[in-house]
């Protein structure tokens, strides 16, 4: 079921995992900088606390990417990983999350990094974000942390 804006926000706040140890990934980015209407899940990348308490709660798994470890919580809505994808962007988990976003006390991927993970990654399922990203200006090099809060 799609996820909007406001139930974005109404999830993380149940989690609640600890919000110094984790970014938010994947198409969220997007959603709360209003280059998308909703998205389909949540992706969390997190590190010690934050993972610890994900870990704790569900079942660890391997991802399907890389040697990255995952725990599915909030009814599968939400997939918590240990580290990003592809490993040979080289985005160590610290650095993404020191270096987010912050939307209304949650850390978020930058647009900048979200479009050229989507570029990268070169997925049809991506190709509308990057479209309709360009459309509005918005280009992996072409926008940095503005922060758009």
């Amino acid at each position: 079921m799609p996820i909007n804006r406001c139930e974005l926000f109404e999830i993380l706040e149940d989690l609640g995992l600890p919000q110094e140890d984790y970014v938010v990934a994947g198409s969220a980015p997007l959603l709360v900088h209003g280059l998308r209407e909703s998205i389909n899940d949540v992706d969390v990348v997190a590190r010690g606390a934050a993972w610890a308490a994900a870990a704790a709660r569900g079942r660890v798994e391997s991802a399907p990417y890389d040697r990255v470890r995952a725990v599915f919580l909030h009814g599968g809505e939400v997939e918590v990983l240990d580290g990003w994808f592809p490993e040979t962007l080289g985005w160590k988990v610290d650095r993404l999350i020191d270096e987010a976003d912050v939307v209304d006390g949650f850390r978020f991927l930058s647009v900048e990094r979200t479009l050229e993970w989507k570029e990268l990654l070169g997925r049809d399922k991506d190709d509308a974000d990057l479209r309709s990203a360009r459309r509005d200006g918005e280009t992996p090099a072409g926008r940095g942390r503005s922060g758009r809060q």
